[in-house]
Protein backbone atom coordinates (compact mmCIF):
# COMPACT_ATOMS: atom_id res chain seq x y z
CA UNK A 1 0.00 0.00 0.00
CA UNK A 2 1.52 3.22 -1.22
CA UNK A 3 2.25 5.67 1.66
CA UNK A 4 -0.18 8.78 1.41
CA UNK A 5 1.40 12.67 2.46
CA UNK A 6 -0.22 15.60 2.88
CA UNK A 7 1.34 18.05 0.54
CA UNK A 8 1.00 21.88 2.21
CA UNK A 9 0.11 24.82 -0.56
CA UNK A 10 3.33 27.23 1.07
CA UNK A 11 6.74 26.22 1.83
CA UNK A 12 9.50 27.77 3.50
CA UNK A 13 12.86 28.44 1.19
CA UNK A 14 15.93 30.20 1.11
CA UNK A 15 16.04 32.43 -2.10
CA UNK A 16 19.19 34.03 -2.93
CA UNK A 17 18.39 37.87 -3.73
CA UNK A 18 22.10 39.17 -4.66
CA UNK A 19 25.40 38.97 -3.07
CA UNK A 20 25.76 37.48 0.06
CA UNK A 21 22.30 37.88 0.57
CA UNK A 22 20.48 34.78 1.48
CA UNK A 23 16.59 35.08 2.96
CA UNK A 24 14.16 32.73 4.31
CA UNK A 25 10.71 33.19 2.54
CA UNK A 26 7.72 31.38 1.87
CA UNK A 27 7.19 30.35 -1.68
CA UNK A 28 4.69 27.88 -2.88
CA UNK A 29 5.39 24.38 -3.31
CA UNK A 30 6.38 23.51 -6.83
CA UNK A 31 3.59 22.48 -8.93
CA UNK A 32 4.90 18.92 -10.84
CA UNK A 33 3.85 17.56 -14.44
CA UNK A 34 2.64 14.49 -15.54
CA UNK A 35 6.23 12.98 -15.77
CA UNK A 36 7.88 14.50 -12.87
CA UNK A 37 8.08 13.80 -9.33
CA UNK A 38 7.82 15.92 -6.02
CA UNK A 39 10.49 15.42 -3.52
CA UNK A 40 10.32 16.54 0.31
CA UNK A 41 13.80 17.48 1.06
CA UNK A 42 15.56 15.61 3.77
CA UNK A 43 19.01 17.19 3.43
CA UNK A 44 20.93 18.85 1.00
CA UNK A 45 24.70 19.46 0.75
CA UNK A 46 26.70 22.45 0.63
CA UNK A 47 28.50 22.59 -2.20
CA UNK A 48 31.49 25.10 -3.40
CA UNK A 49 29.48 25.95 -6.72
CA UNK A 50 26.63 27.41 -5.29
CA UNK A 51 29.23 29.11 -2.84
CA UNK A 52 30.77 30.86 -5.74
CA UNK A 53 27.53 31.93 -7.24
CA UNK A 54 26.09 33.67 -3.67
CA UNK A 55 29.46 35.22 -2.90
CA UNK A 56 30.10 36.42 -6.46
CA UNK A 57 27.00 36.81 -8.06
CA UNK A 58 27.66 34.90 -11.41
CA UNK A 59 24.15 34.02 -12.22
CA UNK A 60 20.88 36.94 -11.36
CA UNK A 61 18.45 36.60 -8.34
CA UNK A 62 15.91 35.33 -7.76
CA UNK A 63 16.95 31.33 -7.16
CA UNK A 64 16.82 28.79 -4.69
CA UNK A 65 20.14 26.81 -4.45
CA UNK A 66 21.71 23.48 -3.16
CA UNK A 67 21.98 20.27 -5.61
CA UNK A 68 23.50 17.77 -3.82
CA UNK A 69 19.87 16.94 -2.51
CA UNK A 70 18.35 13.89 -0.92
CA UNK A 71 14.61 13.13 0.20
CA UNK A 72 11.10 11.07 -0.18
CA UNK A 73 8.62 11.38 -3.28
CA UNK A 74 5.60 12.37 -1.67
CA UNK A 75 4.11 12.63 -5.21
CA UNK A 76 4.16 11.72 -8.72
CA UNK A 77 3.33 12.65 -12.13
CA UNK A 78 0.38 10.15 -13.88
CA UNK A 79 2.77 9.00 -16.45
CA UNK A 80 5.92 8.58 -14.33
CA UNK A 81 7.16 4.94 -14.09
CA UNK A 82 9.44 3.12 -11.97
CA UNK A 83 9.20 5.11 -9.14
CA UNK A 84 6.44 5.33 -6.50
CA UNK A 85 5.34 7.61 -3.74
CA UNK A 86 7.55 6.94 -0.14
CA UNK A 87 10.57 5.98 -2.49
CA UNK A 88 13.95 7.18 -0.76
CA UNK A 89 16.46 9.03 -2.96
CA UNK A 90 19.05 10.65 -4.79
CA UNK A 91 19.06 13.26 -6.57
CA UNK A 92 20.97 14.34 -10.07
CA UNK A 93 20.12 17.43 -11.32
CA UNK A 94 22.25 17.76 -14.61
CA UNK A 95 21.63 15.23 -17.45
CA UNK A 96 22.83 15.18 -21.18
CA UNK A 97 21.70 15.05 -24.15
CA UNK A 98 24.47 12.09 -25.01
CA UNK A 99 24.03 12.76 -28.62
CA UNK A 100 25.78 15.96 -29.18
CA UNK A 101 29.57 16.71 -30.56
CA UNK A 102 30.43 16.95 -26.34
CA UNK A 103 28.60 14.01 -25.47
CA UNK A 104 30.16 11.99 -28.16
CA UNK A 105 34.07 13.39 -26.88
CA UNK A 106 32.01 12.45 -23.07
CA UNK A 107 32.53 16.30 -22.34
CA UNK A 108 29.68 16.08 -20.54
CA UNK A 109 29.27 19.13 -18.70
CA UNK A 110 30.28 21.60 -21.93
CA UNK A 111 26.99 20.03 -23.51
CA UNK A 112 23.63 22.11 -23.69
CA UNK A 113 21.39 20.10 -22.29
CA UNK A 114 23.47 18.97 -19.49
CA UNK A 115 23.72 23.09 -18.45
CA UNK A 116 20.09 22.79 -17.78
CA UNK A 117 19.42 22.35 -14.00
CA UNK A 118 16.30 19.57 -14.14
CA UNK A 119 15.62 20.16 -10.33
CA UNK A 120 13.93 23.52 -8.64
CA UNK A 121 11.88 25.16 -5.88
CA UNK A 122 10.24 27.67 -7.67
CA UNK A 123 12.07 30.72 -9.75
CA UNK A 124 14.79 29.83 -12.02
CA UNK A 125 16.01 26.14 -11.78
CA UNK A 126 18.84 26.40 -9.59
CA UNK A 127 18.72 22.78 -7.82
CA UNK A 128 16.60 23.61 -4.70
CA UNK A 129 17.87 21.93 -2.23
CA UNK A 130 17.19 24.75 0.19
CA UNK A 131 13.95 24.39 0.75
CA UNK A 132 11.16 21.87 2.12
CA UNK A 133 10.20 20.45 -1.47
CA UNK A 134 11.53 20.10 -5.12
CA UNK A 135 10.11 19.24 -8.39
CA UNK A 136 11.85 16.91 -10.59
CA UNK A 137 11.95 17.50 -14.30
CA UNK A 138 11.14 14.43 -16.58
CA UNK A 139 14.79 14.67 -18.19
CA UNK A 140 16.64 14.56 -15.07
CA UNK A 141 14.76 11.39 -13.54
CA UNK A 142 17.58 8.88 -14.94
CA UNK A 143 19.84 9.93 -12.69
CA UNK A 144 17.91 10.01 -9.85
CA UNK A 145 18.70 7.07 -7.43
CA UNK A 146 17.05 5.08 -5.20
CA UNK A 147 18.30 5.17 -1.07
CA UNK A 148 18.78 1.51 -0.08
CA UNK A 149 16.86 0.79 3.60
CA UNK A 150 20.20 0.44 5.59
CA UNK A 151 21.76 4.03 4.17
CA UNK A 152 20.70 7.34 5.28
CA UNK A 153 19.69 10.16 3.45
CA UNK A 154 23.17 12.10 4.34
CA UNK A 155 24.80 9.43 2.13
CA UNK A 156 22.47 9.76 -0.74
CA UNK A 157 23.21 13.70 -0.87
CA UNK A 158 26.53 12.28 -0.98
CA UNK A 159 26.31 10.79 -4.15
CA UNK A 160 27.19 13.77 -6.40
CA UNK A 161 29.81 15.02 -5.15
CA UNK A 162 31.45 11.39 -4.73
CA UNK A 163 29.88 11.15 -8.78
CA UNK A 164 32.25 14.56 -9.30
CA UNK A 165 35.59 12.85 -7.74
CA UNK A 166 35.16 9.33 -8.90
CA UNK A 167 34.77 10.96 -13.02
CA UNK A 168 37.88 12.99 -12.09
CA UNK A 169 39.64 9.97 -11.75
CA UNK A 170 38.93 8.11 -14.93
CA UNK A 171 40.53 10.96 -16.31
CA UNK A 172 43.64 10.07 -15.20
CA UNK A 173 46.27 7.26 -17.00
CA UNK A 174 46.79 5.52 -13.48
CA UNK A 175 48.12 1.91 -12.91
CA UNK A 176 48.39 -0.04 -9.68
CA UNK A 177 51.29 0.85 -7.49
CA UNK A 178 51.69 4.78 -9.33
CA UNK A 179 52.03 7.27 -6.56
CA UNK A 180 49.85 10.17 -6.68
CA UNK A 181 49.40 13.75 -5.03
CA UNK A 182 46.03 14.84 -3.78
CA UNK A 183 47.29 18.81 -3.17
CA UNK A 184 44.00 19.55 -0.32
CA UNK A 185 42.41 17.30 2.20
CA UNK A 186 39.09 18.49 2.50
CA UNK A 187 35.74 16.66 1.70
CA UNK A 188 36.61 16.89 -2.26
CA UNK A 189 40.44 15.57 -1.12
CA UNK A 190 39.62 12.89 0.84
CA UNK A 191 37.12 11.08 -1.51
CA UNK A 192 40.47 11.42 -4.25
CA UNK A 193 42.48 9.90 -1.48
CA UNK A 194 40.21 6.74 -0.60
CA UNK A 195 39.20 6.26 -4.11
CA UNK A 196 42.40 6.13 -5.33
CA UNK A 197 43.43 3.54 -2.33
CA UNK A 198 40.63 1.45 -3.36
CA UNK A 199 42.48 1.17 -7.03
CA UNK A 200 45.82 0.79 -5.78
CA UNK A 201 46.99 3.97 -6.00
CA UNK A 202 50.12 5.33 -3.37
CA UNK A 203 48.78 8.58 -2.31
CA UNK A 204 50.60 11.33 -0.98
CA UNK A 205 48.39 13.73 0.59
CA UNK A 206 48.95 17.40 1.63
CA UNK A 207 46.97 19.87 3.64
CA UNK A 208 47.33 23.12 5.58
CA UNK A 209 45.97 21.43 8.67
CA UNK A 210 47.44 18.57 10.79
CA UNK A 211 44.04 17.14 11.90
CA UNK A 212 43.02 16.72 8.02
CA UNK A 213 46.21 14.98 7.61
CA UNK A 214 45.67 12.18 10.76
CA UNK A 215 41.90 11.90 8.44
CA UNK A 216 44.00 11.12 5.25
CA UNK A 217 45.95 8.55 6.65
CA UNK A 218 42.48 6.84 7.73
CA UNK A 219 41.36 7.53 4.08
CA UNK A 220 44.10 5.46 2.63
CA UNK A 221 47.30 8.02 2.47
CA UNK A 222 50.48 6.41 2.12
CA UNK A 223 52.09 9.50 2.73
CA UNK A 224 51.50 13.05 4.27
CA UNK A 225 52.72 16.44 4.13
CA UNK A 226 51.98 19.30 6.08
CA UNK A 227 52.31 22.52 3.89
CA UNK A 228 52.94 25.96 4.54
CA UNK A 229 50.39 28.76 4.10
CA UNK A 230 50.19 30.55 0.71
CA UNK A 231 50.51 33.57 2.32
CA UNK A 232 54.44 32.61 2.94
CA UNK A 233 56.92 33.28 0.91
CA UNK A 234 58.30 29.46 1.37
CA UNK A 235 57.91 27.20 -1.23
CA UNK A 236 54.85 25.37 -0.42
CA UNK A 237 55.42 21.73 -2.20
CA UNK A 238 59.54 21.50 -2.06
CA UNK A 239 60.02 17.80 -3.74
CA UNK A 240 63.28 17.68 -0.98
CA UNK A 241 60.24 17.85 1.85
CA UNK A 242 58.69 14.73 0.88
CA UNK A 243 59.62 11.53 2.04
CA UNK A 244 58.43 8.91 -1.02
CA UNK A 245 61.53 7.24 -1.01
CA UNK A 246 63.20 6.81 -4.59
CA UNK A 247 60.33 7.75 -6.58
CA UNK A 248 58.44 10.01 -8.40
CA UNK A 249 54.89 10.85 -8.56
CA UNK A 250 52.89 9.85 -11.83
CA UNK A 251 50.38 12.22 -11.38
CA UNK A 252 48.71 15.11 -9.13
CA UNK A 253 45.39 16.25 -8.62
CA UNK A 254 45.22 19.66 -7.11
CA UNK A 255 41.75 19.56 -4.87
CA UNK A 256 42.51 23.40 -4.04
CA UNK A 257 42.62 26.75 -6.43
CA UNK A 258 46.18 27.42 -5.27
CA UNK A 259 48.03 27.96 -8.72
CA UNK A 260 51.52 27.98 -7.01
CA UNK A 261 50.03 24.32 -5.83
CA UNK A 262 49.94 23.37 -10.22
CA UNK A 263 52.97 25.46 -10.64
CA UNK A 264 54.94 22.53 -7.98
CA UNK A 265 53.09 20.13 -8.94
CA UNK A 266 54.83 20.03 -12.31
CA UNK A 267 58.02 20.04 -10.63
CA UNK A 268 57.11 17.10 -9.04
CA UNK A 269 55.51 14.92 -11.68
CA UNK A 270 57.65 12.83 -13.74
CA UNK A 271 58.01 12.67 -17.98
CA UNK A 272 54.52 11.35 -19.41
CA UNK A 273 52.57 12.08 -15.66
CA UNK A 274 49.38 14.06 -15.54
CA UNK A 275 48.49 17.46 -13.76
CA UNK A 276 44.55 17.43 -12.99
CA UNK A 277 42.28 20.91 -11.72
CA UNK A 278 39.85 20.23 -9.69
CA UNK A 279 39.40 23.63 -7.93
CA UNK A 280 39.81 25.85 -10.06
CA UNK A 281 37.05 27.24 -11.22
CA UNK A 282 37.07 30.70 -10.98
CA UNK A 283 37.55 32.41 -14.19
CA UNK A 284 39.83 34.89 -15.25
CA UNK A 285 42.95 33.27 -13.10
CA UNK A 286 45.75 32.23 -16.54
CA UNK A 287 49.55 31.77 -16.75
CA UNK A 288 52.29 33.01 -18.17
CA UNK A 289 54.18 30.51 -20.12
CA UNK A 290 58.14 30.70 -19.73
CA UNK A 291 59.56 31.99 -22.84
CA UNK A 292 56.80 34.01 -24.26
CA UNK A 293 55.09 36.91 -24.08
CA UNK A 294 53.03 37.50 -20.86
CA UNK A 295 48.88 37.69 -21.73
CA UNK A 296 46.93 40.82 -20.52
CA UNK A 297 46.61 41.00 -16.52
CA UNK A 298 44.58 39.21 -14.75
CA UNK A 299 43.81 38.24 -11.09
CA UNK A 300 46.52 35.77 -10.89
CA UNK A 301 49.62 34.59 -12.83
CA UNK A 302 52.01 31.76 -12.51
CA UNK A 303 55.45 30.80 -14.40
CA UNK A 304 55.06 27.25 -16.50
CA UNK A 305 57.94 25.76 -18.73
CA UNK A 306 55.96 24.65 -21.60
CA UNK A 307 58.43 22.77 -22.37
CA UNK A 308 57.67 20.57 -19.49
CA UNK A 309 54.64 19.45 -21.12
CA UNK A 310 55.96 19.15 -24.92
CA UNK A 311 59.46 17.55 -24.08
CA UNK A 312 58.63 16.28 -20.94
CA UNK A 313 55.07 14.61 -22.26
CA UNK A 314 53.32 16.03 -19.01
CA UNK A 315 49.78 16.70 -19.53
CA UNK A 316 47.57 19.12 -17.94
CA UNK A 317 43.77 18.46 -17.59
CA UNK A 318 41.05 19.72 -15.64
CA UNK A 319 37.57 17.49 -14.89
CA UNK A 320 34.16 19.64 -13.97
CA UNK A 321 31.18 18.35 -12.61
CA UNK A 322 29.54 14.95 -12.56
CA UNK A 323 28.61 12.14 -15.12
CA UNK A 324 25.44 10.48 -14.88
CA UNK A 325 26.54 7.48 -16.61
CA UNK A 326 28.73 5.94 -13.73
CA UNK A 327 25.44 6.61 -11.48
CA UNK A 328 25.79 3.42 -10.30
CA UNK A 329 29.30 2.39 -10.34
CA UNK A 330 28.99 5.93 -7.92
CA UNK A 331 26.04 4.22 -5.53
CA UNK A 332 27.88 0.99 -5.00
CA UNK A 333 30.46 2.67 -3.51
CA UNK A 334 28.73 4.63 -1.34
CA UNK A 335 26.13 2.69 -0.59
CA UNK A 336 28.11 -0.76 0.19
CA UNK A 337 30.70 2.09 2.33
CA UNK A 338 33.36 0.89 0.55
CA UNK A 339 34.20 4.60 0.40
CA UNK A 340 31.97 5.74 4.14
CA UNK A 341 31.36 9.17 3.19
CA UNK A 342 29.89 9.43 7.02
CA UNK A 343 32.89 10.66 8.76
CA UNK A 344 32.88 13.43 6.36
CA UNK A 345 30.06 14.99 7.24
CA UNK A 346 31.06 17.28 10.54
CA UNK A 347 27.85 19.97 10.26
CA UNK A 348 24.16 20.09 10.06
CA UNK A 349 22.51 23.37 9.81
CA UNK A 350 18.70 23.68 10.22
CA UNK A 351 16.78 25.79 6.69
CA UNK A 352 16.70 29.11 8.89
CA UNK A 353 20.67 29.17 8.90
CA UNK A 354 21.55 28.25 5.56
CA UNK A 355 23.67 31.26 4.94
CA UNK A 356 26.00 30.41 8.26
CA UNK A 357 26.05 26.71 6.76
CA UNK A 358 27.46 28.73 3.12
CA UNK A 359 30.02 30.77 5.59
CA UNK A 360 31.17 28.06 7.38
CA UNK A 361 31.68 25.89 3.96
CA UNK A 362 33.48 29.03 2.37
CA UNK A 363 35.62 29.54 5.60
CA UNK A 364 36.13 25.89 6.81
CA UNK A 365 37.69 25.62 10.43
CA UNK A 366 39.96 22.63 11.58
CA UNK A 367 37.09 20.41 12.66
CA UNK A 368 34.85 21.40 9.67
CA UNK A 369 34.37 19.75 6.72
CA UNK A 370 31.10 18.42 4.63
CA UNK A 371 28.39 20.96 5.75
CA UNK A 372 24.36 19.81 5.76
CA UNK A 373 21.39 22.28 5.44
CA UNK A 374 18.09 20.18 6.76
CA UNK A 375 15.12 21.75 6.17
Amino acid sequence: MLGVFAIPKTMRAVVYRGVNDLRLETVPVPRIGANELLVKVAVCGVCPTDIKKIQYGTVPPPRIFGHETAGTIVKTGARVKNFKVGDRVALHHHIPCLKCHFCRHRAFAQCETYKRTGITAGFEPAGGGYAEYVRVMDFVLPGVVKIPARNTFEEGAMLEPVNTVLKAVKRLNLLRGDNVLVAGQGPIGLMFTKILQLRGINVLATDLLESRLKLAKKFGAKWTQLVQSPKSKAQSYRPSTLDIGHWTLDSAIIAVPSDDAVHQAFQLVRGGGQILLFAHTKRSSTLTAVGTRSTASVCSTFNLDLASICLDEKDLLGSYSADFTIQKEVSRLVFSRALDVRPLITHNFPLEKTAAAVQLAASPKPDSLKILVTP
